[in-house]
């Protein structure tokens, strides 16, 4: 058996995982409380007694990203009408056990809080009680919130997390000294300052097209499906209730994040070192770059043994790849099993419609226009690319990461499709830095359905300026999971939308992350093959012979070339 049905074996495991056995399984008793902003819970000593609250407003949010799990112990009832004038029997206050760990105690140096609850021990647990919070909606009902989860839930994806997170740091691992040294090997092997401009041009050029056109779909995919009126009330308060917070906190990146502007202008590293230490592609693509231009200046052979150590370097990284994708399986298993058991089939199923709708947008533009490009410059069957390509799509649909992808991108397009390591080596790196299609028709796709959901119309001109601000708002989003949300900050609020709004659609993030990055991929691997075809290389998908019925395990290891040029 190949390792990628493994991994498609892995992501179908993960998910029945997540489903029956992660936090939000309704097959699973509901009986803990996970929280992460302390701050913002209302804790009593005595549910009676106002004067017994527990001070944790003083954090000021130190603790916003420590998750605590409050046992629960019992809960308290109170008889309240609900907007249709019915009395309905809602939860008030609950008793939980509260940890006074190590980590609370340091950052309670007065011992206010410590105080507040009788002194306990480090890392004993005080019985405290919580306030449920109550909203009444318009059609009767409440929505309450905290919301409880299964312990038994967090207990499992606590203990299948480290799997997926050892694979993705692995997979990381190898993405800088990869990118570094293939850009510059790819470089200094096309020999020919002016054959690097040409390729640079048309491949920036390219990869900018595609994003106003994956934006634009992505609009008129949301305006004529409306997925923000499917959006139940009691779904949008539950929505907004549990991820307000981290909306609030998402926002506040977005206001902080460099301008389009800014990212272009920093691209220049003031310290290379630095930028290689700490990831930062769009500087190390660009020292690469002048230090592959610089070593095919020099006199001939001068350049060669730094081009021969890179090239080793090179391939040490692959080999590692190789390593790695021997654990891929559980790697993937373990991250699809966190990202459905965090969001829950009840979250899944309120954005149902947003998420197709996203999802069509992205099948639309991976189907039609990477297809388009595939078939005019290269003449390769689409499907048959398709093929060629799953690997890294299927490696990019469970890291989430464009970026950790990469490496195996880098294997599909040289060994799969037969495209040279130079032209690989230089518009695959740039692409998964530059080329977020996925994340920019996702952004377009969101601001729509949050202006649907709020009932705010939105212009043509509103629309177009949603097109533009998202193009350049995708140059330089970072390749991994979760960075484009702190971008659809800014779309929204280029279009007058509020951000509250992300409290939306954060639930499902995860899920669509996933999509989308397969999408990014897909295009990046797209355009790869049309710069190679435009620099006169013959493109061929080169498939292994099925293995006959009763043979050993493994391919045969011969080639079946399918045209190409």
């Amino acid at each position: 058996m190949q390792v990628y049905t493994k991994i498609l074996i892995g992501m179908v495991v993960g998910a029945v995982v997540g489903i029956f056995l992660g936090p939000n399984s309704s097959f699973l008793p509901a009986d803990i409380y996970r929280v992460e902003a302390l701050e913002s819970l209302h804790v009593r000593m005595d549910a009676d007694r106002e004067d017994s609250v527990v001070p944790f407003d003083r954090l000021l949010g130190v603790t916003r990203h420590r998750v605590r799990q409050l046992s629960i112990v019992q809960s308290r009832y109170e008889m309240k009408e609900d907007a249709l004038g019915k009395k309905i029997k809602v939860p008030s206050w609950v008793e939980v056990l509260f940890p006074y760990d190590q980590k609370l105690s340091l950052r309670d140096p007065d011992k206010i809080i410590k105080k507040a609850m009788g002194n306990p021990d480090v890392g004993q647990s005080v019985s405290v009680w919580l306030r449920v919070r109550t909203e009444p909606l318009s059609e009767g009902g409440f929505a309450q919130f905290p919301r409880p989860v299964s312990g038994i839930g967090e207990h499992v994806v606590t203990f299948v997390r480290p799997v997926g997170t050892i694979f993705m740091s692995m997979l990381k691992m190898t993405i800088v000294p990869l990118v570094f040294s293939s850009l510059l090997v790819g470089v200094a092997s096309l020999g020919d300052v002016r054959r690097l401009g040409r390729l640079g041009g048309r491949t920036l050029g390219l990869y900018m097209v595609t994003t106003a056109i994956a934006v634009s779909i992505g609009l008129i995919v949301a305006n004529i499906v409306s997925p923000g009126n499917y959006v139940a009330e009691a779904d949008r308060v539950f929505l907004q209730g549990q991820y307000a917070g981290a909306a609030g906190s998402k926002a506040g990146m977005a206001a902080d994040a460099p301008s389009p502007m800014d990212n272009i202008l920093s691209i220049i590293p003031e310290n290379p070192i630095d930028a290689l230490a700490s990831g930062n592609m769009l500087q190390v693509i660009f020292f690469a770059l002048m230090l592959g231009i610089a070593i095919t200046l020099l006199e001939k052979g001068k350049g060669s043994p730094i081009v021969a150590f890179f090239d080793r370097l090179q391939n040490a990284m692959i080999m590692i790849i190789h390593m790695v994708m021997a654990i891929a399986p559980f790697g993937v298993a373990a991250l699809v099993a966190d990202v459905v058991g965090q969001s829950g089939v009840s979250v899944l199923s309120a954005l149902l419609v947003y998420s197709l709708a996203v999802v069509i947008g992205l099948l639309i533009h991976g189907g039609l226009v990477y297809g388009m490009i595939v078939k005019l410059f290269t003449k390769v069957p689409v499907l048959r690319f398709m093929g060629a390509i799953r690997p890294a799509q299927l490696i990019a649909f469970s890291t989430s990461s464009s970026s950790a992808t990469l490496p195996v991108s880098m294997k599909c397009a040289e060994e799969n499709l037969g495209v040279s390591n130079p032209v690989a080596s230089f518009v695959l790196p740039l692409g998964a830095t530059v080329n977020m299609d996925g994340t920019a028709l996702y952004q377009g796709v969101a601001a729509v359905f949050i202006a649907q959901v709020f009932q705010i119309d939105l212009s043509v001109m509103d629309q177009l300026g949603i097109v533009a601000t998202a193009t350049l708002a995708s140059i330089g989003t970072a390749g991994v999971p979760g960075a484009s949300i702190v971008m659809i900050a800014l779309v929204l609020t280029t279009a007058g939308i509020p951000t509250d709004g992300l409290a939306l659609i954060l639930g499902v993030d995860r899920f669509l992350d996933m999509a989308r990055s397969s999408i990014n991929v897909t295009g990046d691997l797209a355009v790869t093959a049309a710069m190679a075809a435009q620099e006169g290389e013959t493109v061929q998908v080169r498939e292994k012979t099925v293995v006959p019925s009763g043979s050993s395990e493994g391919d045969s290891g011969s080639d079946v070339d399918s045209s190409v040029s």
